[in-house]
């Protein structure tokens, strides 16, 4: 941190918005560099309470999340606050500026900091991240994966260890409010319908999401089999000499990165791109091997040679790598059944991706809908469904879809959500299962009317599966 960067922020006066994570990092931060800060957060729960206590020296105002403190010269809101707040219309009403921690840690970049290596999509993102670093790791680069997952932007920015590069994991909420960042190259990595009540519609989604390219130095990552990414970097307005990259499962064209007979392969950062190709790591070093996390590490490995780095690399990094707990984890086998958890598949996009990983499939579905509709997820997928097993608040609309586009698959719908539900959707579907099937629980819902978060519902379902096991 420069003495510039301290200057910059003394005496400001600053509204953060939320008592979260990101909130208190952006209020600690800026207090440091001599901003007077009061955090507003509408909560004033015990929990709430105790935060604010631990903010010792700034001001915090519980309980009230719509009105804007008076003298507010910028307000630092925290990622999951909707544009339609009431606080962010007085703002606009009062000529202040809205930016979220992702700007203020761009801000806050000294002149020699590391670049930025960033990575948004509807899904997939902290997976490819995390091998991104892996890759860069493997280069023997000091680099870390921040932004969305880990340590908040604005720690790492100013703490005092030093990186070469960041991989930087990104929402849409977070780029949203970061209209400066500028990254040296970034990825989309798909778009689907998702977070539509907080961005208003699918084209303020997709807009958001677009902003990651916006003043890419060397390279526009996208996929090759989602239109919509590669007409976000046609639209983006980039440093002269950027190029678009695209990844592909199949082969790859010239500026591309793709995969010929169980090999991926480089396209783009290669000399003569139109006749030459660079292997990088084989299908097998991508842990678990599925068609979308091979796409995963196509968009890693773009990003990676965009910086430099060198093929050994990237098929080092991919076999160093492994994947957080909850994203298609194999769990066990039992009686020749292998059991599946991707409770992070919370959406029909994901969904759709974890089902098309597996050949004969008992699905376990189900929990909050979030406004989604499933008859594509289903008609997609139901040549590769042996039952359904449907849990959980929404399940009526899965079923709904299943009776529509696959009725000669036999459907279990558990009508209960007390703590034993994940027992016994994990029995129903070991009774529908045969040798060879997997038992998939790859939601498409959200996990808040059953359990506190994905994570616990993985959990669940994995302590399900290790009985089933006990009892063999």
């Amino acid at each position: 941190m420069t003495s510039g960067q301290g200057s910059d922020w003394e005496g400001m006066r600053v509204t953060v918005a939320g008592l979260g994570v990101s909130g208190i990092s952006a209020a600690r931060a800026l207090t440091a560099l001599g901003a007077s800060v009061i955090v507003v957060d509408g909560g004033d729960s015990e929990a709430h309470r105790e935060r604010a206590a631990a903010l010792e020296g700034i001001e915090v105002r519980l309980g009230d999340a719509e009105t804007l403190p008076e003298g507010t010269q910028l307000v630092v809101t925290s990622p999951g606050w909707k544009p339609s707040s009431p606080l962010f219309a007085a703002a606009a009403e009062a000529g202040v500026d809205v930016v979220g921690d992702v700007e203020i840690a761009w801000r806050l970049r000294g002149p020699d900091a590391a670049p930025w290596l960033a990575i948004t999509g509807t899904n997939g993102k902290t997976t490819t991240t995390q091998m991104l670093a892996s890759i860069l790791r493997a280069a023997g680069l000091r680099t870390a994966a921040v932004g969305n997952i880990g340590t908040p932007i604005i720690d790492v920015v100013l703490g005092e260890e030093t990186y070469d590069v960041l991989a930087v994991e990104l929402s849409s909420y977070q780029l949203h409010w970061a209209p400066s960042l500028r990254a040296h190259s970034a990825a989309v990595l798909n778009l689907a319908p998702d977070h539509l009540d907080w961005h208003g519609s699918m084209e303020a989604y997709a807009a958001d999401k677009g902003r990651i390219y916006e003043g890419n130095r060397v390279a526009c990552v996208y996929n090759v089999a989602d239109k919509a990414t590669e007409d976000l970097v046609r639209g983006a307005d980039v440093e002269e000499g950027c190029r678009a990259v695209g990844f592909t499962l199949g082969a790859p064209g010239p500026s591309q990165l793709g995969v010929v007979d169980g090999i991926l392969v480089d396209r783009a950062f290669v000399e003569n791109r139109q006749r030459n190709a660079q292997e990088l790591a084989e299908v097998g070093d991508v842990n678990p091997p599925a068609p979308h996390n091979i796409a995963n590490a196509l968009a890693a490995a773009a990003l990676a040679r965009a910086y430099g780095v060198p093929a050994k690399a990237v098929r080092d990094g991919l076999r160093a790598f492994t994947p957080d707990a909850h994203r298609i984890a194999r769990v066990a086998d039992v009686d020749g059944v292998t059991y599946i958890d991707d409770s992070k598949a919370t959406n029909t996009h994901a969904a759709e991706a974890s089902l098309a990983a597996y050949e004969s499939i008992v699905w376990i579905a189900g929990g909050l809908a979030k406004g989604a509709t499933f008859d594509e997820l289903v008609a997609k997928s139901a040549k590769r469904l042996r039952g359904v097993v449907l849990i959980g608040a929404d399940r009526a609309l899965i079923g709904e879809a299943l009776a529509r586009h696959a009725p000669e698959v036999p459907v279990v719908d558990l009508d209960r959500t007390d703590t034993g539900a994940m027992l016994a959707a994990v029995q129903e579907a070991q009774r529908l299962a045969a040798a060879g099937d997997t038992v998939l629980l790859a939601p498409a819902c959200a996990s808040m009317d059953m359990f506190a978060n994905y994570n616990e519902r993985g959990d669940a379902f994995a302590q399900a599966v290790l009985e089933l096991g006990a009892g063999t």
